[in-house]
């Protein structure tokens, strides 16, 4: 399984900030959509990536409050991305690796979306109730056997 399949059921919808907007505006945005992260952008380029983890530093910093800061100032300036041909399972040793809940998918530099660890163990457990199913039709359809041998095909 590959991102472009959790993209293809997920939808592309994505919410993106600018590197010079306040802080407090972005966490607006994020209450409002009620979404854990935002996408940094400037001039058309991913430059980090915004999540309720940076949030919560930045207002432990400035004594319980957003304050005057901008987003450049807290934003993720590194994040973790894939492509839409990321395998799931490299996408997930990723994620545990740096603790990271959010992962832009990037087509060479155009962002096509964002995934969650979330999409991610959705996806991981699907495919296992899928295969679940399968291996139970199997077994309930295996061949009658005859003197405790299988038939012979």
């Amino acid at each position: 399984m590959k991102v472009s399949d959790i993209l293809r059921v997920k939808g592309n919808t994505l919410f993106t900030v600018s590197p010079d907007q306040p802080l407090a505006q972005a966490v607006v945005t994020m209450a409002e959509r009620d979404i854990g992260s935002l996408v940094v952008m400037e001039f058309d380029d991913l430059v980090g990536m915004l999540t309720f983890r940076e949030v919560i530093q930045a207002i432990t910093r400035n004594g319980g409050s957003v304050g005057t800061s901008l987003v450049r100032s807290v934003m993720d300036d590194a994040p973790l991305t894939c492509t839409p041909a990321t395998e799931i399972d490299e996408v997930r040793r990723m994620m545990l690796g740096r603790h990271a809940r959010y992962m832009p998918v990037l087509n060479g530099r155009q962002l096509v979306g964002v995934i969650s660890f979330y999409d991610v163990a959705k996806s991981v457990v699907d495919a296992q109730d899928f295969e679940n199913r399968m291996l139970k039709a199997y077994i309930r359809d295996w061949p009658a056997e005859e003197g405790g041998q299988a038939q012979p095909s």
